[in-house]
Protein backbone atom coordinates (compact mmCIF):
# COMPACT_ATOMS: atom_id res chain seq x y z
CA UNK A 1 0.00 0.00 0.00
CA UNK A 2 1.32 3.40 -0.74
CA UNK A 3 -0.16 5.85 2.16
CA UNK A 4 0.48 9.28 1.07
CA UNK A 5 2.96 11.58 3.03
CA UNK A 6 1.14 12.71 5.75
CA UNK A 7 -1.55 10.86 5.47
CA UNK A 8 -1.88 10.37 9.00
CA UNK A 9 -0.85 14.32 9.70
CA UNK A 10 -3.18 16.07 12.32
CA UNK A 11 -2.72 19.56 10.67
CA UNK A 12 -6.50 20.64 9.99
CA UNK A 13 -7.35 22.90 7.11
CA UNK A 14 -10.56 21.09 6.18
CA UNK A 15 -13.53 21.10 8.92
CA UNK A 16 -13.95 17.29 11.00
CA UNK A 17 -16.98 15.55 9.54
CA UNK A 18 -17.23 17.76 5.82
CA UNK A 19 -16.25 15.01 3.66
CA UNK A 20 -18.61 13.16 2.02
CA UNK A 21 -16.98 9.50 0.52
CA UNK A 22 -18.15 8.31 -2.97
CA UNK A 23 -17.59 5.97 -5.73
CA UNK A 24 -14.68 7.46 -8.28
CA UNK A 25 -15.98 8.99 -11.61
CA UNK A 26 -13.85 9.18 -14.79
CA UNK A 27 -14.77 13.10 -14.11
CA UNK A 28 -12.35 12.64 -10.77
CA UNK A 29 -9.17 11.54 -12.74
CA UNK A 30 -7.42 14.79 -12.76
CA UNK A 31 -7.89 15.45 -9.67
CA UNK A 32 -7.29 12.19 -8.64
CA UNK A 33 -3.61 11.82 -10.74
CA UNK A 34 -3.11 15.47 -9.41
CA UNK A 35 -3.23 13.85 -5.50
CA UNK A 36 -1.20 10.96 -6.95
CA UNK A 37 1.70 13.66 -7.68
CA UNK A 38 1.59 15.38 -4.78
CA UNK A 39 1.64 12.64 -2.37
CA UNK A 40 4.15 10.13 -3.41
CA UNK A 41 7.89 10.92 -4.47
CA UNK A 42 7.95 7.77 -6.57
CA UNK A 43 5.92 4.76 -7.89
CA UNK A 44 3.38 6.54 -8.74
CA UNK A 45 0.37 5.63 -10.56
CA UNK A 46 -0.27 6.40 -14.44
CA UNK A 47 -3.51 8.36 -15.35
CA UNK A 48 -3.86 4.99 -17.53
CA UNK A 49 -3.51 2.86 -14.38
CA UNK A 50 -6.47 5.10 -12.72
CA UNK A 51 -8.63 5.07 -15.63
CA UNK A 52 -7.91 1.11 -15.29
CA UNK A 53 -8.89 0.88 -11.65
CA UNK A 54 -11.80 3.14 -12.37
CA UNK A 55 -13.74 0.45 -15.31
CA UNK A 56 -12.57 -2.79 -13.51
CA UNK A 57 -13.60 -4.59 -10.51
CA UNK A 58 -11.80 -3.27 -8.58
CA UNK A 59 -12.82 -0.15 -5.19
CA UNK A 60 -12.09 2.97 -5.88
CA UNK A 61 -13.59 5.42 -3.47
CA UNK A 62 -13.03 10.01 -3.28
CA UNK A 63 -13.23 11.69 -0.64
CA UNK A 64 -15.11 15.01 -1.73
CA UNK A 65 -15.10 18.62 0.23
CA UNK A 66 -17.03 20.82 -1.02
CA UNK A 67 -17.04 19.69 -4.04
CA UNK A 68 -13.41 18.58 -4.51
CA UNK A 69 -11.70 15.67 -4.57
CA UNK A 70 -9.95 15.85 -0.88
CA UNK A 71 -8.31 11.90 -1.33
CA UNK A 72 -8.56 8.14 -2.58
CA UNK A 73 -8.48 4.65 -1.46
CA UNK A 74 -8.37 2.02 -4.00
CA UNK A 75 -9.00 -1.81 -2.67
CA UNK A 76 -8.07 -4.51 -5.12
CA UNK A 77 -9.84 -7.88 -4.96
CA UNK A 78 -9.33 -11.08 -6.32
CA UNK A 79 -12.71 -13.53 -7.18
CA UNK A 80 -10.15 -16.17 -5.91
CA UNK A 81 -9.24 -15.07 -2.56
CA UNK A 82 -11.30 -13.62 0.32
CA UNK A 83 -8.36 -11.45 1.25
CA UNK A 84 -8.15 -7.42 -0.31
CA UNK A 85 -5.46 -5.48 -0.35
CA UNK A 86 -5.75 -1.79 -0.13
CA UNK A 87 -3.40 -0.80 -2.42
CA UNK A 88 -3.08 3.23 -2.57
CA UNK A 89 -4.08 5.74 0.39
CA UNK A 90 -3.35 9.25 -0.87
CA UNK A 91 -5.00 12.86 0.93
CA UNK A 92 -4.22 15.94 -0.98
CA UNK A 93 -1.55 18.75 0.84
CA UNK A 94 -5.01 21.34 1.38
CA UNK A 95 -6.82 18.62 3.20
CA UNK A 96 -4.03 16.58 5.10
CA UNK A 97 -4.87 16.04 8.97
CA UNK A 98 -8.59 16.57 8.96
CA UNK A 99 -9.27 13.20 9.53
CA UNK A 100 -9.87 12.24 5.87
CA UNK A 101 -7.51 9.55 5.60
CA UNK A 102 -8.96 7.65 8.46
CA UNK A 103 -12.25 8.29 6.96
CA UNK A 104 -11.30 6.81 3.34
CA UNK A 105 -9.72 3.72 5.49
CA UNK A 106 -12.72 3.16 7.23
CA UNK A 107 -14.61 2.64 4.39
CA UNK A 108 -12.23 0.97 2.43
CA UNK A 109 -12.85 -1.75 4.92
CA UNK A 110 -16.56 -1.62 5.06
CA UNK A 111 -16.53 -1.90 0.98
CA UNK A 112 -13.79 -4.83 0.99
CA UNK A 113 -16.15 -6.32 3.14
CA UNK A 114 -19.51 -6.11 1.99
CA UNK A 115 -17.24 -7.64 -1.63
CA UNK A 116 -16.53 -10.63 0.28
CA UNK A 117 -13.65 -10.09 2.09
CA UNK A 118 -12.31 -11.72 5.22
CA UNK A 119 -8.91 -10.13 5.53
CA UNK A 120 -7.81 -6.48 4.22
CA UNK A 121 -3.75 -6.50 3.61
CA UNK A 122 -1.34 -3.42 3.06
CA UNK A 123 2.02 -2.59 2.09
CA UNK A 124 3.06 0.51 3.84
CA UNK A 125 7.00 2.53 3.28
CA UNK A 126 8.90 1.62 6.56
CA UNK A 127 10.00 5.22 7.00
CA UNK A 128 5.51 6.62 6.52
CA UNK A 129 5.45 7.03 10.18
CA UNK A 130 2.01 8.81 10.00
CA UNK A 131 0.66 5.93 7.88
CA UNK A 132 1.86 3.46 10.07
CA UNK A 133 0.18 5.14 13.18
CA UNK A 134 -3.00 5.57 11.14
CA UNK A 135 -3.08 1.88 10.06
CA UNK A 136 -2.08 0.33 13.74
CA UNK A 137 -4.82 2.95 15.30
CA UNK A 138 -7.41 1.22 12.46
CA UNK A 139 -6.56 -2.39 14.49
CA UNK A 140 -3.58 -2.96 11.46
CA UNK A 141 -0.81 -5.82 12.52
CA UNK A 142 2.18 -5.93 11.06
CA UNK A 143 2.96 -9.10 9.51
CA UNK A 144 6.35 -9.01 8.19
CA UNK A 145 8.60 -6.64 5.71
CA UNK A 146 10.01 -6.76 2.51
CA UNK A 147 13.43 -5.31 1.59
CA UNK A 148 13.62 -2.91 -1.42
CA UNK A 149 9.92 -2.65 -2.16
CA UNK A 150 9.95 0.98 -3.65
CA UNK A 151 11.74 2.49 -6.99
CA UNK A 152 14.08 3.76 -4.41
CA UNK A 153 14.91 0.61 -2.69
CA UNK A 154 13.23 1.42 0.63
CA UNK A 155 11.87 -1.66 2.70
CA UNK A 156 7.81 -1.99 3.07
CA UNK A 157 6.43 -3.12 6.11
CA UNK A 158 2.93 -5.81 5.12
CA UNK A 159 -0.30 -5.05 7.74
CA UNK A 160 -3.25 -7.20 7.90
CA UNK A 161 -6.53 -7.12 9.23
CA UNK A 162 -9.68 -9.40 9.94
CA UNK A 163 -12.08 -7.52 9.03
CA UNK A 164 -15.25 -6.53 11.14
CA UNK A 165 -18.31 -9.02 11.31
CA UNK A 166 -16.38 -12.14 9.54
CA UNK A 167 -15.93 -15.03 12.00
CA UNK A 168 -12.56 -15.15 13.89
CA UNK A 169 -11.34 -18.83 12.34
CA UNK A 170 -12.59 -17.55 8.70
CA UNK A 171 -10.91 -15.01 8.40
CA UNK A 172 -7.87 -16.22 10.10
CA UNK A 173 -7.14 -19.22 8.75
CA UNK A 174 -8.43 -23.14 7.33
CA UNK A 175 -8.96 -23.98 3.77
CA UNK A 176 -10.99 -22.34 1.21
CA UNK A 177 -10.27 -18.97 -0.38
CA UNK A 178 -8.38 -16.16 1.48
Amino acid sequence: MRAGRGAGLRRRTTKPGSARIRNARPSDLPALFAIEQAAFPGDRMSLRSFRRHLAGANILRVAEVGGVVAGYALVLLRSDSRRCRLYSLAVGPAHQGAGIGALLLRDAERRARAAGGHRLGLEVREDNAAAITLYRTHGFAEAGSVAAYYDDGAAALRFEKALAGVPARTATGGRGRH
